[in-house]
């Protein structure tokens, strides 16, 4: 699963795209097997992920291999150039038959939909999937995706840092203000010790779960209307509680130019909360933290809401092979394949029930926030979405580093609305 979901992907890679050759053969390639007695087909699967991640897929690779002789799955690992990759092989009609896809409403139309698949193919059995996982994935009504992993977004805490200064442990339930009071408790300058990190370049999609906690949202949900929702009170006062603690030093920016990622700074043991999806959590117990986890923070008389990050297997609409790219992504989201992949969280309710993951008050708060992420994002509800981002992002930046919320955000409506029209 990609670690940060970037929202802007040029429409100029696209376009480019459609007269770059990717290289080689847009027919599946064959080879006559060991044994000279047929053809091997070869199905190519698109990742982004690296490191271990990637090692259990291309293990989960020579498993559908076993299990389906005569095929090689031929694992591309894209990594950090995933996108220009993937938009090169569409653009020149050679894209791998599967891949991980999360951007939905740039890709659609290359994709095949899956809705004839899913709802046909009992050994799917989607009704085994947490229902609200594919809403993520569906185009105009149309499934482009089969969920194969996610995670939802929690606050981490150093159980050390609160047990040091007689603080009880945060629970599910708590709110901004109790959060920023801890924070300020659990500052010390004269140590370089702060209560909390922020991202000195967030990630706008992320700031949704706290934008939609506070009763408001980015865009209208119709899509097509960003005054009063991009720079409501209610947005700014997310945005900039964030840049005020900054501000009165209970708060420290992580990750900017210079500056250490939240997740080095809080294995640290410099900063006592931070907060993020699932993917640092095995960082964090290896560097010898003892970490918990607590569902986001709510704004008085207002529900919790969350944001899913989410892996989906996609199949190209160029494939030359669909039925062996469809086997192979039941495959990939099989119960087994799924307790493979420990870098997100299971999609199978079956599979979350057998390891308890739902019990385990470490992961608890991830499918608390699953039950709270119901809303839609904004780049699913507007296809120039990316173009009124940027604006979006250069804003909150500014706040970060001091600038004011509802100042900021207006001149970000002024310069997007012309995307809209």
């Amino acid at each position: 699963m990609k670690k940060k979901i970037s929202l802007i992907v040029l429409a100029t890679t696209l376009m480019a795209t459609m007269v770059t050759a990717c290289g080689g053969n847009s027919e599946p390639s064959t080879s006559t097997d060991a044994a000279g007695s047929g053809e091997t087909k070869t199905l190519r699967f698109a990742t982004w992920d690296t490191g271990d991640a990637l090692k259990i897929e291309q293990d989960i690779a020579k498993k559908f291999e076993a299990a389906h002789p005569g095929t090689k799955v031929q694992v591309e690992a894209y990594a950090d150039g995933f996108d220009q990759k993937l938009a090169a092989g569409f653009g020149a009609t050679n894209p791998p038959d599967v891949m991980y896809m999360w951007d939905f409403p740039t890709y659609h139309q290359s994709l095949e939909p899956l809705d004839s698949y899913s709802s046909k193919d009992k050994e799917l059995n989607i009704e085994d999937f947490y229902p609200g996982l594919f809403n993520y994935g569906k185009i105009d009504g149309k499934l482009y995706g089969i969920p194969a992993g996610f995670t939802t977004r929690v606050v981490y805490y150093n159980k050390k840092l609160f047990d040091d200064a007689k603080i009880p442990y945060p629970k599910d339930g708590w709110t901004w203000k109790e959060f920023q009071d801890i924070a300020a408790k659990l500052s010390d300058k004269s140590k370089k010790q702060y209560g909390f990190g922020v991202r000195a370049e967030n990630d706008t999609y992320d700031l949704q779960s706290f934008v939609w906690s506070n009763g408001s949202s980015f865009i209208s949900d119709d899509g097509k209307t960003i005054e009063g929702f991009m720079n409501s009170k209610e947005t700014a006062e997310s945005i900039q509680m964030l840049g005020d603690m900054v501000k009165n030093g209970s708060a420290v920016l992580t990750g900017g130019k210079g500056q250490q990622s939240g997740d080095d700074i809080f294995k640290a043991g410099k900063i006592a909360m931070w907060e993020s999806g699932i993917w640092p959590l095995e960082s964090f117990k290896t560097a010898g933290i003892n970490v918990g986890t607590v569902e986001i923070p709510a704004f008085p008389g207002k529900p919790v809401k969350g944001v899913l990050a989410e892996s989906a297997l996609s199949i190209a609409k160029d494939s030359k092979q669909k039925d062996l790219a469809w086997e192979f992504v039941k495959f990939y989201v099989s119960n087994d394949s799924i307790k493979m992949r420990v870098a997100d969280l299971p999609v199978r309710v079956s599979v979350v029930n057998e390891l308890k993951k739902d019990q385990d008050p470490l992961y608890k708060p991830y499918y608390t926030m699953l039950e709270r992420s119901s809303n839609t994002p904004a780049f699913l509800l507007n296809p120039k979405w990316n173009e009124v981002n940027r604006q979006l992002s250069a804003a909150v930046e500014a706040v970060m580093h001091g600038s004011n919320a509802q100042e900021v955000l207006n001149q970000a409506v002024k310069d997007s609305e012309r995307y809209l029209k």
